[in-house]
């Protein structure tokens, strides 16, 4: 089973997209409730979503498993996200609304979730990781935009609904804050959507994990509310009505970061180092 798709670009930018996968082994599968057979929790449809970012000369990294097998975003050491909240674990257990992934007695053991991270969560980083760094020596700068979807209201991780576009940098950490204001700028002039920059979501464990802006790679966290391009309850269907609407400010969105790499890049050439 190939567990990522990657196509290279021509810019320092690399669109990564670890959840957008649904495959589950089928040894896997069989264990698993009818409710985790359906993935719910998947960041639908991005990869459609975005699919005018190589026309922008920006790479891509995807995931084709599920979430539910090994979450790509979390530490494979299994430390908390955000400490003292809710937090779903490398290999889930339980759905977002805290549903049984699991028949009684069929959950992964430690021996299962080892084996899992080197099948699936390891390739899928060492690409990732291989990739920034060959972007970081071609151009002097790396940017990576990991991007993710979600369901507006989740009362498992927060109170009420979702801003529409939630801008994660770790607290200003992992990435400029010249590139997170050029980011929050494009989002702030629109009336259509609400934005927030590390708000509820402010970067998981590839935002943190890559983030080095010092080393000269920068990394953004985009949680897109879903009910922006598609229908948030089961079958999930893709709405071209709402996603062409949001779509432009997708593509402003990361024509501003290539932008920004770009620039980044030519000072860099200047400056000799």
């Amino acid at each position: 089973m190939d567990t990522y798709r990657f196509q290279p670009g021509e810019t320092p930018v690399l669109l990564s997209i670890p959840h957008v996968g649904t495959a589950l082994p089928p040894d896997v599968a069989a264990r698993m409730t009818d409710a985790a057979r359906a993935v719910p929790d998947t960041d639908w449809h991005l990869d459609r979503l975005y699919h005018f970012a190589p026309a922008l000369g920006i790479g891509y990294l995807k995931a084709t498993v599920s979430r539910y097998v090994v979450d790509l975003n979390r530490d494979p050491g299994g430390a908390a996200l955000y400490q003292g909240a809710d937090n779903t674990e490398l290999c889930p257990l339980t759905t977002f609304d805290h549903v049984p992934l699991y028949r009684d007695g069929e959950e992964p053991d430690a021996a299962e979730v080892a084996s899992r991270i080197e099948t699936y969560w390891r390739p899928y980083h060492d690409r990732l990781r291989g990739e920034l760094e060959a972007l970081r020596a071609r151009f002097g700068v790396a940017v990576l935009f990991d991007a993710h979807s979600i369901r507006s209201r989740v009362p498992r991780f927060f109170e009420g609904d979702l801003p529409d576009f939630n801008v994660g940098t770790a607290d200003g950490a992992s990435a400029s804050p010249t590139l997170a204001s050029r980011m929050m700028n494009v989002l702030s002039v629109t009336d259509a959507y609400s934005s927030v920059l590390n708000g509820r979501f402010k970067g998981g464990y590839i935002t943190r994990a890559y983030g080095n802006p010092d080393g000269d790679i920068h990394t953004v966290q985009l949680e897109l509310s879903q009910h922006t391009y598609m229908e948030e309850d089961a079958p999930f269907r893709y709405r071209d009505d709402r996603a062409a609407l949001v779509r432009p400010c997708l593509e402003h969105l990361l024509t501003v970061v290539v932008e920004w790499a770009r620039e980044a890049a030519r000072a860099k050439r200047r400056s000799g180092a």
